[in-house]
């Protein structure tokens, strides 16, 4: 009798543990350099250094961009990864963006996405801008990859930026 109570609580425990396991979430949380090799679509020479802080639904990154032959520049922004629409805005180094985003995780719990929709003044008008970031870290957690695609005025473009903890 007490080797089968035994046996029981231990294949209970066992499966809690497995199910509370795979369900959990991917964390991001560190920071990130640019494999420029793996990644695909920016100018040659491009380099870029990303540090995360990522807690329950709530990811805080800042982006140092180092462009070839041209200063390098921070990007800072905030997800919520709730599915909800909310306004931002964002310093870019041409100016002020505003615009409305919607962050949430993939259906996997491994990556996110988020959508965006930026406005940028110019001085021949307001410029739309759409935005669409498909993070996926990798199963050992040390790889994280972006997929973004952007829709504008000049049409479509998409990169892949590879990123490798460090």
């Amino acid at each position: 009798m007490r080797r089968s109570i035994f046996i029981a609580s231990l294949a209970t425990i066992i499966v809690a543990f497995t199910v509370g396991f795979s369900d959990s979430k991917a964390d991001f949380s560190g920071k990130w350099t640019m494999d420029a090799a793996k990644s695909e679509g920016l100018p040659s020479g491009m380099d870029q250094i990303m540090t995360v802080s990522h807690k329950g639904d709530q990811i805080t990154l800042e982006t140092k961009v180092m462009p070839p032959d041209q200063p390098a520049f921070s990007v800072s922004a905030n997800y919520t990864l709730d599915g909800k629409e909310a306004a931002f805005t964002q310093q870019t180094p041409n100016g002020e963006a505003k615009g409305k985003r919607t962050a949430r995780w993939a259906a996997d719990g491994k990556g996110i996405e988020v959508k965006e929709e930026v406005v940028i003044e110019t001085p021949e008008g307001a410029v739309t801008i759409k935005i669409d970031r498909k993070w996926v870290l990798s199963a050992d957690g040390k790889t994280l990859t972006i997929d973004l695609t952007q829709s504008g005025p000049q049409g479509d473009n998409h990169s892949k930026r590879v990123f490798n903890k460090a």
